[in-house]
């Protein structure tokens, strides 16, 4: 005889997931708890990259980033990894809109820079997450994957392990990939400012 469903056990974030693209609003609200502790460690993850006197905080950042995808109507979502992939793009992309508004504000008094450490241990400077972002986009036009692996491992904060996963490859591919896109960004970064300090 089967067993019947542990009522007390979570549910599964893939199939919480398909009941939100589905259109089940209240599925967005079964899915928060779920997910809540990755989201907040990738958040923070983002904003260790950022100033000290950052004025965003983690929990700001998760819940503009979680809005944000609550909001998509045109994501097919797969598992939990493709949630958390697109979760941590949409906190990139709300750091560097906020660095642009940061730099407005200031009138142009200066770029928000990120440190390059993780993408390059040579590089050992500051770059604007600006630039970053455009070189990232760049390298993803050329190079999908390495850029994916970037995006998740320096902006999501992720291992090794976890970015293997979520993208589906091993992570001896992961650690190629890594390699291939620190030299194309550092290139990339050095040849439109005046090369590392």
């Amino acid at each position: 005889m089967p067993s019947l469903p542990d009522p007390t056990a979570p549910p599964d974030i893939t199939e919480v997931l398909l009941r939100a693209a589905g259109g089940d609003h209240h599925a967005w609200d079964q899915l928060a708890p779920l997910v809540y502790d990755e989201l907040h460690r990738i958040a923070e993850a983002h904003l260790r990259r950022e100033r000290s006197d950052h004025t965003l905080q983690p929990t700001a950042l998760l819940h503009e980033a979680y809005l944000k995808l609550v909001d998509q109507r045109r994501v097919a979502w797969r598992d939990r990894a493709h949630f958390l992939a697109i979760a941590s793009n949409a906190m990139r992309r709300i750091l560097v809109d906020h660095a642009r508004r940061h730099r407005a504000q200031k009138r142009g008094a200066g770029a928000v820079t990120v440190s390059l450490d993780d993408v390059e241990p040579a590089a050992r400077r500051d770059v604007a997450i600006e630039d970053l972002d455009v070189a990232l986009t760049d390298l993803a036009r050329v190079e999908g994957r390495p850029a994916r692996v970037v995006e998740l491992r320096y902006f999501g904060g992720l291992s090794i392990e976890e970015t293997a996963e979520v993208l589906g490859i091993s992570p001896a591919t992961v650690k190629r990939d890594w390699m291939t896109a620190r030299a194309w960004l550092y290139r990339e970064l050095s040849n439109r400012g005046d090369g590392p300090a």
